[in-house]
C-alpha cells in the first residue's frame, strides 16, 4: 500500500490554461486552500508536477 500525501490548492485557477485547470480537478481541488489526499503514485507526483506553480505538499 503506497503511502499518501497531503496537496493543497494555494492559487487561484483564474489565468490558467484549460490543460491546468482539468490536471487541478482531477486531483480532486476545486476550492483555494482546499486540502486532498492522494496516494503516492508516479501518476498523482506527475499531476502535481504538471501545476507545482498552483498546489503544495503539506505536511
Amino acid at each position: 500500500m503506497a503511502n499518501q500525501i497531503k496537496i493543497k490548492l494555494k492559487r487561484s485557477l483564474i489565468g490558467s490554461t484549460e490543460k491546468q485547470i482539468k490536471v487541478v480537478n482531477s486531483l480532486g481541488l476545486k476550492k483555494l486552500n482546499q486540502v486532498v489526499e492522494q496516494y503516492d503514485t508516479p501518476v498523482v507526483m506527475g499531476m502535481v508536477n504538471k501545476v507545482s506553480h498552483l498546489v503544495e505538499i503539506v505536511k
